[in-house]
């Protein structure tokens, strides 16, 4: 047997040692034998005497692939996927990887925002304060009008007790767009007391034979939820069960802003663990799951929560404003000018999630990078709040969309009519939309 730093002969050509492989594709040694134990690149043969490990020339691009995907950052079990695959499947699932990190590196942008804003504000208002030497607390009173909410399917209304206003600032929109009480925008309390007036419904569709999608309006949550997969029923069922006050720890009392920030997160792991919880029974827990897209209000804040392709929507001033980001292909590839609007609207994957609740347990990077977007949102009085899942969104048009809701006079109102502009258009697909008023509570 020659010894290790000779080249050996082999049927399929000439064989190299591993010092003279890793020179060739430019990986270490250490890494070479780290990617064989993992099963993403074992060598052409090993010595069954001295354990040597020799490398198929053929090999260097497949050695560099693996290098290239962990410059970006990518997980070693994913790269052992991508690496199995062909090249056209292998470039799609890089741009799905890579549209995911775009989407959690903008979501960790605008909490950066918000934290800058926060902090500075919080620094102006104490240097106000003559003698100040410490920290300060925030009060606010609130008006609770109870009422009940009720879930999908039903079409009921609740009214609640909302948030105190907040003041805009005329801060920024979502990743720079300009849209209304985007991340980073806080202003400063207003003394008038507000109040939601809100309706769910959902609805099967024209097609589909069940209902997997849900909706809820009630005095703390505003939310919908599109269930897809196996468990995709029980799965929007209880992601939206996840994040009820009684859940949340919502109450009367004010929260801070970075105490709502807390809150949001929390909510939104319990969403993710209840979500596995109710897919768990299923022959594929992985292939089952659901978007989210809601708002929760205590008595002086309004935060959102939001992960998937289901949609948030502000009409303020006539405008409609969509204040939620979709975690999908076609919208990552919108994002980098790859697909017009268009164009999306027949893309053969359209439909490709990059983010959603699913379940089984995820290892840490994966878990990360499907938690949910949390921000918080600027309440005016008069402002008019749309939740829908892609059943309204996907086959009626935004120009549409603000019509209806201009048109209603009530939240009642405006859910039928968008559940019914869903029909027109064909149904294709189950349908669940929220909408919500900010009234003054001495309106309510």
């Amino acid at each position: 047997m020659e010894r290790e730093g000779r080249a050996v002969g082999a049927a399929s050509g000439e064989l190299v040692t591993i010092g003279e492989f890793a020179r060739l594709s430019r990986l270490s040694a250490k890494a070479l034998r780290r990617y064989d134990e993992l099963g993403l690149l074992r060598p052409a043969l090993v010595d069954p005497v001295n354990g040597y490990r020799y490398y198929d020339p053929a090999q260097v691009e497949g050695a560099r692939l693996v290098a290239w995907l962990r410059r970006i950052g990518m997980p070693l079990s994913r790269i052992g996927r991508i690496v199995a695959l062909d090249a056209g499947a292998a470039a799609v699932e890089i741009w799905a990887y890579w549209a995911r990190v775009e989407a959690e590196t903008a979501a960790r942008r605008d909490l950066a925002m918000y934290l800058v804003d926060y902090l500075s504000a919080e620094g102006r208002a104490m240097s106000r304060i003559p003698g100040n030497t410490g920290s300060t607390s925030n009060t606010g009173s609130t008006s609770n009008a109870g009422g009940t909410g009720n879930a999908g399917g039903t079409g009921g209304t609740g009214s609640s007790g909302g948030a105190e206003g907040m003041g805009s600032r005329g801060g920024r929109g979502s990743s720079g767009s300009g849209v209304p009480g985007g991340p980073g925008v806080l202003g400063g309390r207003v003394a008038v007391p507000l109040a939601i007036r809100c309706a769910a419904l959902t609805d099967t569709g024209a097609v589909r034979t069940t209902n997997q999608d849900a909706a809820f309006a009630g005095p703390r949550l505003l939310a919908v939820a599109d269930g897809f997969g196996e468990g995709g029923a029980e799965a929007s069922a209880a992601a939206i069960e996840a994040l009820k006050p009684t859940a949340w720890g919502g109450g009367d009392g004010a929260l801070s802003a970075a105490d709502l920030l807390n809150a949001l997160e929390d909510t939104a792991d319990s969403a993710s663990r209840a979500v596995r919880d109710a897919v768990a029974p299923c022959a594929d827990p992985d292939g089952s799951g659901t978007t989210l897209t809601a708002m929760l209000w205590t008595g002086s804040r309004l935060g959102l929560v939001h992960i998937g392709d289901s949609r948030a929507y502000l009409l303020r001033g006539g405008e409609l404003f969509r204040i939620t980001h979709d975690h999908s292909l076609v919208q990552s590839m919108i994002d980098d000018g790859s697909l017009s609007r268009e164009e999306a609207a027949s893309h053969p994957g359209r439909a490709l999630l990059l983010k959603a609740l699913v379940g089984e347990a995820r290892p840490a990077p994966v878990a990360v990078a499907c938690r949910p977007d949390v921000r918080l949102q600027e309440v005016l009085a008069g402002d008019r709040y749309l939740l829908c899942s892609d059943g309204l969104s996907a086959v009626v048009d935004e120009a549409e969309l603000r019509a209806a809701v201009i048109a209603a006079e009530a939240p009642e109102e405006a859910v039928r009519r968008l559940v019914g502009l869903a029909h027109e258009a064909g149904g294709p697909d189950n349908v669940a939309c929220v909408v919500a008023d900010v009234v003054v509570a001495a309106e309510e």
